[in-house]
């Protein structure tokens, strides 16, 4: 026996497997023995051991034959299977040398009575069907069906006559003998496949299995460019390219994309019966690979719901293969095939070794031990029962963050208005359906090409006459065609052009229109660029999005060397269920995808982050605002403010009761800043003459005429921008046009951070004033006494209160999200805990508006309540939401509570003002620190630390490390534990600034030294704490926290030299305060119930005015006036929304909302919601 290889031996002490090596003797020399020789070896064998045992017969082996390519039959999942398979007392495991499969007839191959046989490069799949048809073993997996898993047009047809859910596709096969299956258009953001159309984003697969080269392309509005897949090389399986049109060579199948939150399911079977399930980051994301020490890609064990078993069970049964791997996309609350992958074993998991051998063993004996008359029952097994684990102790778990963050840092908003009555821009309007609603939206590069055209033609007609309307119109043109032509080329990020349909043309409004207005119908056309986000603004997300996995328990161990890796462990556990939603706004859009890049520690291009992370909102006016149509409210609190800032005298105490009714700090100082409206914006007007003075000697100084400004800007397009603001903030008549001031700040802002080099002079003067009118001006256009501002907050907010409501309803329901299955999760110390994550970006209108609910809903009672007054008084000290602002709500667990207590739920807010400004140190207002003591402790807590004064730091005092390290083990304080982070209270040896104190969430008590890594002092910047967080999972080095004048440290390679680009700084980002810290969720429900319905029942009018609000006539859905009846939508169309609708909200397939429903504004409540989520949220 020994000449034919190896033997292993089971505990019995049978010999029970066969390996037929290479290297050994040949057939032909006799080393490999018929089957009778065989047989007749093992059965002597046997004999021997078992008649010193018992006297019974020997009963006769069942072979089981492995016949694949060497580097799959010797792979370590075949070896550890197969040695497990040999525990059966009946078993004997054969491998098939790799030269007698290439080079021997099949006669010659080794018998078998069951063979394992699976294609793969190199293997004869010919001669294997040969063998099988002379043989007729028992196939594990068929093996004609084989042919068909090489072609992934067959594959998808199989799948389809299953009835298994697959993305939709189109096959283009370029063959001359079938010329019409390769009719292909191609235009900038979608394909036309012999009639289908797959607009981007959308995957491009060869029809071939074999060939992994699978593009993904990305749309012009996220960048574009395409995504490359390929088998894995090293640690990279895809590339980003700027290449951004289909390949021309070759058949392909065509597929809709599919947005799985950057994980792939990988579902393996062991026939029909059994399905084990990993999770990997999708190699479309960053290409990156996440591997472990050994080297090995980082997956893990997801449960499959009881829809995704049987799509394992058809998959497994259609393709006749047993032992067969497919690929899972989770999206939308569907799951849908993708590949079917035929043979193949999970990597690394003994559980799935040890019941793979099981299943398989238990399959064969079935089968076989009849007709080898073996004694043999399938033995019965109590179910495994799945491992809960609990939480001992008053720890609290945290199951719910939820974050609504303002974009970053941007370039100044610009718009220019004209108003057109050529027939070439209403035959545009009509073309893209302007007239359904009365307005239209063109974003899309074709779209703004159009406009282009029709400005040059224009331009050029215009060009023989010289008659003066016209000549202003040329004004306007040339500056239309000069934006448009910015780029060198569209971005859909950059720019957009919106249509409004003026039956009876335009009264004269502003000192731009000179001319009386002409007769008959005309269209508004609103040119609006800029807005963009500024690589400052990028590193602003990213490093906020690295800071805030500190939110999240467990910093232990060491993830790849940075601190939050709690957070990371969730989430590439699966334990994490995170969703990302942004408005359309190109900025907030691209805002959401750096800080996603940050948070789960992501490489490479944002565009592949973009469109597999970030979550689209507009479908439901969630986080958009249409700031073209505002409230009756808003229009009437403009027209109060504007009426109080035209008065050419100081602010009288009148004034002050009726411009700060609220009585708010930082409005009653920029008041008094202020003093006289009119002086105060004469002075500002002076200084913007000034400035655009010197920015044309600028221009006209050889030296300086091509100089590059931040972000590519020159000199030109800085005065463009200045004089347009010089001209429009005072109209002829000298009266001032407050709506620029917001505007004007915006520029001063932009410039003193980003242009300072040029050393304009007075432009400090210039911010100050400006910042002080502003001030006034942002948060009081959101109403001035507390009805208006909650009025105009609930228009705005409806749709993100019900969200949130949702959101923090939902956690404690099990929901089919990627969960981990605790069975297999070995090294995953808790399995079954799952937070979900909510994060919403959005534009100020909507930050001010969530806060003002907070403040003036009725959340506590600030007499009652004293945290919630200095919450109050905190936030009525903050001038400007700038941004970055972030207002976060968390959710914890006690699990020792009664699930029905109202304890067992508990809610913390906090929030932070977002980025700071170029002379914020001296005016800081103080918070009271992240996750303070509530007041039931106050009595307890004997050592009462220190409440640090942020205004006395000094700013650029950086901490020695052997300073860090004696706070570090300053005396601590164990009070009580609350959430997952366990919170401690320290002495501090800080300022000693009145006696309360900071608490600290602790996740590790290591020992105390810090390692200095590259991004140990990024997380600094979350939290505001007296001293540094105890544990190294959130670092809080205090000069990144403080400093402005200092760039916050970069992770190693970023270019950073003197400056963002060499000539910005990027300033850091104000902590997290705690508001308040012990609210319970029951309160927290009935007051987002109590707005929510406030809204709906006494506001009738919001409700009008938020159907205009989130009318979707971008798209041009809805009519101006006729309504359609309400009825259900089916999952190829996009809601339509007519404004006296309920809303529907979605970012599911519309085919999960109903918009039927009562038609009355009124009925928004929640015995009666009229906005409706769908479960994929």
């Amino acid at each position: 026996m020994s000449e034919t290889g190896g033997e292993g031996w089971c505990q019995s002490g049978n010999p029970t497997s066969v390996f037929a090596y290479e290297g050994h003797q040949g057939p032909e020399e006799g080393g490999m023995k018929n089957e009778g020789e065989m047989r007749k070896g093992e059965e002597e064998g046997q004999g021997k051991e078992e008649d010193e045992d018992y006297d019974s017969p020997p009963e006769r082996q069942i072979v089981v034959g492995i016949c694949s390519m060497m580097k799959k039959s010797k792979s370590k999942p075949m070896t550890q299977i197969m040695e497990r398979l040999c525990k059966f007392e009946y078993i004997t495991v054969v491998i098939f040398p790799e030269e007698v499969i290439l080079n021997e007839p099949v006669d010659k191959w080794p018998l078998c009575d069951c063979l394992v046989s699976f294609h793969s490069k190199g293997f004869p799949l010919d001669k294997a069907v040969e063998y099988a048809n002379l043989r007729n073993p028992l196939l594990i997996n068929d093996l004609n069906m084989q042919y068909y898993i090489q072609d992934r047009r067959e594959v998808y047809r199989i799948l389809q006559e299953e009835g298994i859910d697959l993305p939709r596709y189109a096959v283009l096969t370029r063959d001359p003998d079938r010329p019409e299956e390769c009719n292909l258009v191609e235009g900038e953001d979608h394909v036309e496949v012999n009639g289908e159309v797959f607009p981007k984003p959308f995957v491009e697969k060869p029809v071939c299995a074999e060939d992994h080269n699978v593009y993904i392309y990305y749309p012009t509005s996220a960048g574009g460019g395409s995504q490359r897949l390929f088998r894995k090389i090293g640690s990279r399986s895809s590339v980003y390219s700027p290449e951004s049109c289909v390949r021309k060579t070759g058949s392909y199948i065509y597929e809709e994309f599919m947005p799985t939150d950057g994980t792939d399911v990988k579902v393996y079977t062991v026939g029909p019966d059994y399905a084990h399930a990993e999770a990997r980051k999708s190699p479309a994301l960053d290409g990156k690979v996440e591997r472990d020490s050994e080297g090995k890609e980082i997956r893990y064990p997801v449960m499959l719901t009881a829809m995704e078993k049987l799509v394992a069970r058809k998959v497994c049964l259609a393709f006749k293969q047993t032992v067969c791997g497919f690929d899972l996309l989770r999206a939308n609350g569907h799951s849908f095939v993708c590949d079917v992958n035929g043979f193949s074993f999970v990597k690394n998991s003994m559980k799935y070794y040890d019941d793979c051998a099981k299943v398989l063993g238990n399959m064969v004996m079935r089968e076989l031990a009849p007709q080898f008359h073996i004694p043999w029952s399938i033995p019965m097994e109590a179910e495994d029962i799945p491992i809960v684990p609990t939480t001992s102790g008053t720890m609290m778990e945290l199951r719910c963050v939820i974050a609504i963050i303002r974009h970053g840092d941007r370039t100044p908003k610009q718009k220019m208005k004209m108003e057109v009555r050529h027939p070439l821009f209403f035959e545009l309007f009509e073309k893209y359906g302007g007239y359904k609603s009365g307005k239209l939206k063109l974003k899309k590069p074709k779209q703004l090409q159009e406009v282009l055209d029709i400005a040059r033609l224009l331009l050029a007609e215009l060009g023989q006459h010289t008659d003066c309307e016209i000549e202003e119109k040329k004004g306007k043109l040339e500056q239309l065609k000069t934006v448009l032509e910015m780029y060198g080329h569209f971005s859909g990020i950059n720019r957009k052009v919106q249509l409004t349909y003026l039956p009876n043309g335009q009264p004269k409004a502003s000192s731009e229109e000179e001319e009386g207005p002409k007769e008959g119908p005309s269209l508004l056309l609103v040119l609006k660029w800029g807005g963009e986000l500024t690589p400052a603004g990028r590193v602003q997300a990213e490093e906020l999005g690295r800071a805030f996995r500190c939110m999240y328990p467990g910093g232990q161990g060491d993830y790849a060397g940075f601190p939050g890796c709690g957070l990371l462990r969730l989430h590439s556990t699966y334990r994490h269920d995170l969703k990302i939603y942004a408005s359309d706004e190109g900025r907030v859009q691209m805002t959401a995808a750096a800080f996603a890049k940050g948070l789960l520690a992501l490489e490479g291009e944002l565009t592949p982050i973009l469109v597999q992370m970030v979550k689209s909102a507009n479908m439901n006016g969630m986080l958009d605002s249409d700031s073209e149509s505002l409230t009756d409210c808003q229009q009437r609190v403009k027209a109060r403010l504007h009426e109080i800032m035209q008065k050419d005298q100081d602010f009288t105490e009148a004034d002050y009761q009726k411009l700060a009714p609220t009585g708010s700090p930082s409005l009653v100082n920029s008041m008094k800043i202020i003093g006289n409206p009119v002086r105060t914006c004469d002075q500002v007007y002076a200084l913007i003459q000034r400035l655009t003075s010197q920015i044309r000697k600028r221009l006209e100084d050889p030296k300086s005429a091509d100089l590059q400004l931040y972000h590519s800007e020159t000199l030109e397009l800085m005065l463009q921008r200045w004089s347009k603001l010089e001209r429009d903030f005072r109209n002829k008549s000298g009266r001032y046009d407050i709506s620029k001031i917001p505007d004007i700040y915006d520029c001063v802002k932009y410039d003193t951070q980003h242009n300072a080099t040029l050393g304009l002079e007075d432009t400090l003067e210039l911010f100050r004033l400006s910042r002080a009118l502003a001030d006034i001006v942002i948060p009081q256009e959101y109403g001035i006494n507390k009805p208006e501002k909650m009025d105009i907050a609930q228009a705005y907010c409806l749709p993100l209160m019900k969200k949130i409501q949702l959101d923090l309803q939902r956690t404690h329901e099990d929901e089919a999200v990627n969960k981990l299955h605790p069975l297999y999760s070995r090294g995953v110390m808790s399995p079954g805990r799952h937070v979900r994550t909510r994060l919403y970006f959005t534009s100020e209108s909507h930050v001010h508006s969530l806060l003002s609910i907070f403040r003036y809903g009725g959340l506590l009672d600030e007499v009652k309540d004293q945290q919630w007054k200095q919450a109050m008084d905190y936030l009525s000290a903050v001038s400007e939401l700038n941004y970055m602002t972030q207002i976060v709500i968390m959710l914890y667990e006690d699990n020792n509570k009664d699930p029905g207590s109202e304890e067992r739920f508990h809610v913390e807010l906090h929030f932070s003002p977002g980025v700071k400004s170029c002379e914020d140190e001296e005016n800081v207002p103080l918070g009271f620190g992240f996750r303070p003591a509530s007041a039931e402790n106050q009595e307890k807590q004997t050592n009462q630390g220190s409440l640090e004064d942020l205004s006395q730091d000094e700013p650029d005092r950086a901490l020695p490390l052997s300073e860090l390290i004696s706070i570090r083990r300053s005396p601590m304080i164990r009070n009580r534990k609350t959430g997952s982070m366990e919170v401690l209270s320290e002495t501090s040896p800080g300022s000693s600034k009145g006696a309360s104190y900071r608490l600290f969430p602790s996740c590790s008590r290591q020992s105390p030294e810090i390692k200095p890594t590259g991004l140990g002092s990024l997380c600094s910047g979350l939290f505001s704490a007296s001293v540094l967080g105890v544990s190294s999972s959130a670092p809080n080095l205090r000069d990144y926290v403080r400093t402005h004048h200092r760039k916050p440290p970069l992770s190693p390679g970023l270019p950073f030299g003197d400056g963002f680009e060499g000539c910005s700084m990027v300033p850091s980002i104000y902590p997290l305060e705690t508001l308040h810290n012990s609210l319970s969720l029951k309160q927290v429900d009935e007051f987002l119930n109590a707005v929510c319905e406030d809204s709906s029942d006494a506001h009738a009018k919001t409700m009008k005015a938020l159907s205009v609000l989130f009318d979707t006539s971008s798209q041009g859905y809805g009519q101006a006036h006729t309504y359609p009846p309400p009825k259900a939508l089916s999952s190829s169309e996009t809601p339509v929304r007519p404004p006296t609708h309920p809303l529907c909200l979605s970012s599911g397939p519309p085919s999960t909302v109903s918009s039927a429903g009562p038609s009355s504004p009124t009925s928004v409540n929640p015995s009666n919601p009229a906005i409706h989520f769908s479960f994929s949220e």
